[in-house]
């Protein structure tokens, strides 16, 4: 009885923290179809007053779609990179005996201490005046197709993998390249998984490096044109909070859907069963 008991307190404590971290996200959603969003407690639950008229303001001030096209690209060209650089880098730090190994994943850890705001500066310079890619998708991407993050996470499950099924497929014959496509993207599709989850939402919501690189505002990805908007034009909107509520929607909704559709892989996968004997 007393552990029964204790069953029903957990399940409703975590009922009340998921309901509490989900109210904000209830709010934005409800405020950006509503006529007048307020912060009274009778807009909680309201009955009356929708409208699509918010997302129709907001797209008419910053391009609503072409916006969130811009955002797309640039996180597509951040998760290619980070998917192809990791998997190989991750590879070669785990499989690979070459010299100074050690010394690599030691650096790679103390990388991943320094604040990206620390290194922005240097890479502003050098990416607009040295390689000449200001307002460019590519310059956007660039200081994020590596991720040391995915590098760790590759290396720590190429790690986990038996040892006997690379040192068959060398015996065979196999080059390192073919092993890596025959034999270890198979089993990392797992920590591909995760890396691209995790990896989605720091260029999805990114909004310091965009702001900074781009000028042209037909190059703005949502989380920037929605920042220029509040702070230029949503003074003279008649309803704001409603568009702004309506742009934020518009830009948390393809990360609740990733991870709805998603969420299923984030199981370990059964990779002893790969080896016989």
């Amino acid at each position: 009885m007393r552990r029964q008991r204790g069953t029903w307190v957990r399940y409703l404590l975590l009922t009340l923290a998921a309901a509490v971290f989900a109210f904000p996200f209830y709010y934005m959603v409800v405020g950006a179809f509503q006529e007048s969003p307020t912060n009274t407690p009778d807009q909680l639950l309201p009955t009356s007053g929708w409208t699509l008229d918010n997302f129709a303001a907001i797209d008419s001030r910053i391009n609503l779609i072409g916006s969130l096209g811009n955002s797309l690209i640039f996180t597509a060209g951040v998760l290619l990179g980070t998917a192809t650089f990791g998997l190989l880098a991750g590879y070669a730090m785990a499989r690979l005996d070459f010299r100074g190994r050690g010394a690599t994943w030691v650096l790679m850890l103390l990388v991943q201490m320094v604040p990206f705001q620390l290194l922005m500066i240097p890479l502003y310079v050098q990416i607009t005046r040295g390689f000449g890619l200001g307002d460019t998708y590519l310059g956007m991407i660039l200081p994020f197709a590596i991720n040391t993050t995915a590098v760790f996470i590759f290396t720590q499950f190429f790690r986990a993998l038996p040892q006997e099924m690379f040192e068959a497929a060398r015996i065979d014959g196999a080059s390192e390249l073919r092993i890596l496509r025959s034999i270890a993207v198979p089993l990392v599709k797992p920590a591909l998984t995760t890396v691209v989850l995790v990896t989605f939402i720091g260029p999805w919501n990114e909004f310091l490096w965009p702001f900074l690189i781009t000028k042209d505002a037909t190059l703005q990805p949502l989380a920037v044109s929605l920042a220029n908007y509040i702070s230029n034009v949503a003074q003279s909107t008649a309803n704001p909070n409603g568009a702004i509520l309506a742009g934020a929607t518009t830009l948390a909704f393809p990360v609740v859907i990733l991870f709805c559709l998603f969420q299923r892989y984030f199981t370990a996968s059964n990779i002893g069963s790969a080896v016989k004997g």
